[in-house]
Order: C-alpha cells, then structure tokens, then sequence
C-alpha cells in the first residue's frame, strides 16, 4: 500500500513533469492540480494576479478529495507552497506525503522561460517564491534541489519513502 504523493513548488518547480514520473514509477494515478482550478481562478492568473488564500480554499478542498480517493496511492502536482495549504491537505488526506522540489529562482525562471502558453505567468514566480514555506521537519516529506535529471528525483524519493 502506497500512501499518496504531493509534489509541491513553485510554478516552473517541474512538478508535472516529475509527478508524472514518478507516478509511472510508482504505478499510481496521476493528477495535475492546474486541472482542478475553477476558471475564474485561472482568468486571475492569466491577469497577473497573485492567487489569494480564499481563492485557494476550494482548489485545495477539491485536491484533497482527490487524495483521500486514491489510498493505494497517487501522485498530484500541487503548488502547496504554505504549511497551511498543506495542513488542509493533510486534514482529508492525513497519510500523504510531500516531495518538495527545490531549486533557485535563477534555476525555476529558466525552467518558466520554456513553458511558453502556461497560464501562469512568469512574472507570478517572485510571489510565489515570497509565499513559499519550505518543509517543516515534522511535514512527511523530502526536499530535492532541482537541478538535476528526473529519473535522479525519482530515485532519491523512492528511496526515502521505501525508508533507504
């Protein structure tokens, strides 16, 4: 059994591209949390403007019900860039786990340049990197710096969650 996984960062973090890795690896369901955004909170980024907590209430309620539905296992990219954020995520889903994927802003912004026609726009990514709280040691999780290939973050999550 498999608990599920968030894989968390900022946006340009490579959080779809290495939660559909590691999903594939795991052989779980995959889910973006960009697809479970209500349009009016897409329109707002498209904007420019910086989601806010209210905003983001139901996106993660939905996020969550989507993890308590996969307990033997998932993998969802979601931002979940505050302890609070994940807090709501743990309170329906209380055995996920998260891989943090870090990396610089110098990194990410590259990353973000050759995404062109993603909603969210790169002007969005000194916010996020503001609002970012890092894992806490008490958060089941791990932190992987970015700047590296994909299958090396799949290899160092997997082993930490198999307790390597």
């Amino acid at each position: 059994m498999t608990s599920p996984t968030v894989v968390m960062g900022v946006s340009g973090s490579g959080k779809s591209t290495v939660g559909a890795a590691l999903a594939q690896r795991l052989r779980v369901p995959f889910a973006d949390a960009d697809d479970f955004h209500p349009s009016a909170n897409i329109a707002k980024m498209t904007a420019g403007q910086a989601l806010n907590d209210d905003d983001r209430y139901p996106w993660l309620e939905a996020i969550g019900g989507w993890l308590v539905g996969h307990p033997g296992g998932g993998v969802m990219s979601c931002s979940a860039l505050k302890r609070k954020y994940r807090d709501q995520l743990r309170q329906q889903c209380p055995d996920v786990k998260f891989l943090h994927l870090s990396g610089s802003a110098e990194v990410i912004a590259r990353r973000q340049a050759s995404r062109p026609g993603h909603f969210m726009p790169a002007s969005l990514l000194a916010s996020q990197f503001e609002t970012l709280e890092p894992l806490d040691p008490d958060e089941d999780g791990i932190t992987i710096d970015v700047d590296q290939n994909i299958d090396s973050i799949v290899d160092r999550y997997v082993s930490h969650a198999e307790g390597k």
